[in-house]
């Protein structure tokens, strides 16, 4: 499973743990622990994730962040937990002292929800008071597993990461101007469309008309763009369809030539009785064709579990990975089987 699959499954789970989470630690236990793990780093190994870590400020000795992500010896990322209900805004000045004080060079404030990334942009070894990078876990978009992945343990390169903070930081600012532009037009913006469209004298009374003009017109712009994506996804999703339609028609036995042996169908209920450690019986398929035996998941031929060479000198079994790339290995007997149970258990992992 890649990392963007890995990080939406976790997002799946926390939205149905947040309700049973009362505390601060259990916050810590359920939903950032595991997120620490998610990129890559021991969360029980004091080398990798030291927890309260201890951060001195000056004479106040003893003060401790949650935790601290270390790479040769130093810590990289500070991080400060704080319950999942809680509102961040409040706590970005305990987390900026630590930084302060310590030699790391990012500083994560979360909830086990939102997270937020900081780092010194404007002055060096003083945390902004600004995140360059924020996402919500129950919302996480595409593009934010691709800036969130630049953290993982076998990824992280701080040049890297800083490099594109100050982009992420301002496209960020830029974002919320454009917004509230959009739903609210200040004079000078809708001034900036006066001067382009409009030959007259630009009165209080045209930019006072205009700005209801530039409102809608921002609206329609950001409907057309929806629709248009939308569009564009849905005959993607259909061109797709019919591609499967296509494979599954092609791959429809022609019921007077095939015939499912003996052998075939006790595979069959060995692959069977080894799956029903994972899923039901009722989501187990068979599909027979002239040169081999399938059994699929669900029903749908794009979820493979494996297929079954038997009729031939020697037999086979058709184990596939989680890009659905199938690999053949000679089984003496039946029973073989067995030994691939594993390898069978794991392909449910890749669809579910």
């Amino acid at each position: 499973m890649d990392f963007k699959d890995s990080v939406q499954q976790f997002s799946n789970r926390v939205e149905k743990m947040v309700p049973q989470i009362k505390t601060e630690e259990a916050t810590k236990n359920a939903l950032i622990m595991p997120f620490i793990q998610l990129l890559g780093y021991d969360v029980f190994n004091p080398f990798e994730v030291n927890p309260e870590f201890v951060a001195d400020l000056g004479i106040k000795k003893g003060e401790k962040v949650d935790y601290a992500i270390i790479k040769d010896g130093n810590p990289i990322i500070l991080i400060e937990c704080k319950h999942h209900l809680e509102n961040l805004d409040v706590h970005n000045s305990q987390l900026f002292r630590y930084f302060h004080v310590s030699k790391a060079k990012f500083g994560l404030l979360t909830n086990g929800i939102i997270y937020r990334f900081f780092t010194d942009l404007i002055e060096t070894n003083k945390m902004d008071e600004k995140p360059f990078f924020e996402f919500n876990l129950q919302t996480i978009k595409e593009t934010d597993t691709i800036e969130l992945k630049k953290f993982h343990k076998s990824y992280f390169d701080v040049d890297n990461i800083t490099n594109t903070a100050s982009e992420l930081k301002y496209s960020k600012e830029i974002k919320a101007i454009l917004a509230e532009e959009m739903k609210n037009p200040s004079v000078p913006f809708v001034k900036f469309f006066v001067a382009q469209v409009y030959s007259g004298k630009g009165t209080e009374k045209v930019i006072n008309q205009f700005t209801e003009i530039v409102k809608k017109s921002a609206a329609q712009l950001l409907s057309d763009l929806i629709s248009d994506r939308l569009k564009s996804a849905l005959d993607k999703e259909n061109e797709v369809a019919k591609q499967q339609i296509l494979e599954d028609e092609m791959e429809k036995p022609i019921l007077s030539d095939i015939v499912t042996t003996e052998d075939e169908k006790e595979g069959f209920n060995i692959v069977k009785a080894i799956m029903r450690k994972k899923v039901t019986l009722d989501r187990i398929f068979a599909r027979d064709s002239k040169t081999y035996f399938g059994v699929i998941l669900d029903d749908n031929n794009r979820k493979p579990i494996c297929r079954l060479y038997l009729n031939g000198g020697k037999k086979f079994i058709e184990i596939f990975d989680a890009e659905k790339n199938g690999t053949k290995k000679e089984i003496k007997s039946l029973d073989e089987i067995y030994n691939y149970s594993d390898d069978l258990l794991r392909t449910t992992d890749y669809y579910e």
